[in-house]
């Protein structure tokens, strides 16, 4: 039997609600004025372009990455190899560069940072694609499976909210490491990238999900859900998620102390400073109340990012982040440097980033 990604299976239900609420959202700028919930349509098409390319690299990229991949492509070692090489020439063109820094009497060209800038890029680009791949291949959903530590649990109701409750309490956790850490905010900043808000916004999906490293929600499986309902754990958590992203929903009384709801959602989407990396859980809400980062709607929302990037171009729009910390990490002198730029939250890299303008 053909399962259907749920996911998908609603793509008519996007399109009717999304219709609906361009109406709704028409006839209220009509008696209140606009409001960034209303629909653009460079912004729409760029977040249904998204959302098309979210759906087309599952498919594309795992078989680009497959021959590269370690544990399982027949050209990982040589993957390494270069990221290894890379490093060891970029460590010793930056000892060339100090030296030549303290000899140097004029201000003529140094090939050896040169080198260095170029040979980084190299290193810290292989050796990323190393890790994210070989990290997706040995947490695969069948190895976790075969690897279970619990009987096999079904796939009963029971056994299907333990699996929607595991996900959701996983997702808090990939979220906000994504926020936190750079070469992942790299991957999901696209999700933010809009300075609108409705539900097309939701749809704005990243689609560079193969090169970052997530606590895997395969490992669910190590505790005896099976992975079939791991996927329609994911489907009902990502289904979930399209609603809240509306301003036509203002507060939900109770449940809002419980789930996330559409006002939750909206903080989370703020670029104000009070509301930046706050409300990362998915259908619940608990875990930002649990761990710390739980914040009310309280002042209105601007959407986007604290650095809006002024353009529809899906390409642009999926790949600027790390086209930006790979141009940050050609511009670093150490290798200290470098892995801050990867690895740090991007709030420390833009802070830099002035600070880098401000003395040149």
């Amino acid at each position: 039997m053909v399962r259907v990604d749920p996911t998908v299976a609603a793509v008519p239900a996007y399109f009717a609600t999304m219709g609906a609420e361009r109406q709704f959202l028409k006839a209220r700028a009509r008696r209140e004025g606009p409001s960034p919930a209303d629909y653009e349509r460079n912004d729409t098409i760029a977040s249904l372009a998204m959302g098309v390319g979210s759906l087309l690299a599952p498919i594309v990229l795992p078989k680009l990455l497959a021959p590269i991949t370690p544990g399982k492509g027949r050209h990982a070692k040589k993957l390494v190899g270069v990221a290894i090489a890379a490093a060891a020439v970029t460590t010793v063109a930056d000892r060339v560069a100090r030296r030549n820094a303290r000899r140097r009497d004029t201000d003529g060209p140094d090939t050896a940072r040169a080198v260095a800038s170029a040979s980084s890029v190299v290193a810290i680009t292989a050796g990323g694609v190393a890790i994210t791949t070989g990290w997706a291949h040995l947490t695969n959903r069948q190895r976790m499976w075969d690897r279970r530590l619990v009987r096999d649990l079904g796939t009963g109701p029971v056994a299907l909210a333990a699996a929607v409750l595991g996900w959701d309490f996983i997702y808090y956790f990939n979220h906000r490491f994504m926020h936190e850490s750079r070469y992942m905010w790299a991957i999901h900043e696209v999700h933010h990238s809009s300075e609108r808000y409705n539900l097309s916004t939701a749809l704005r999906q990243p689609v560079a999900d193969a090169f970052g490293t997530f606590v895997p929600y395969s490992a669910l499986s190590l505790l005896g859900i099976r992975p079939e309902l791991v996927s329609t754990a994911r489907g009902i958590n990502l289904l979930y998620q399209y609603w809240i992203h509306t301003d036509t929903i203002r507060r939900l009384g109770p449940f809002e102390q419980v789930l996330n709801t559409p006002s939750h959602h909206r903080v989370h989407h703020g670029s104000n400073r009070q509301y930046i990396d706050r409300n990362h859980g998915s259908i619940f809400i608990v875990w930002d109340r649990m761990f710390g980062t739980f914040e009310p709607e309280r002042d209105d929302v601007v959407y986007g990012l604290t650095k809006n990037i002024k353009t529809f171009n899906p390409a642009i729009v999926g790949t600027h982040e790390h086209a930006e910390m790979l141009d940050d990490v050609a511009r670093s002198t150490t290798w200290r440097e470098r892995l801050s730029y990867v690895l740090r939250g991007p709030g420390w890299a833009y802070a830099r980033q002035k600070q880098r303008t401000a003395v040149a």
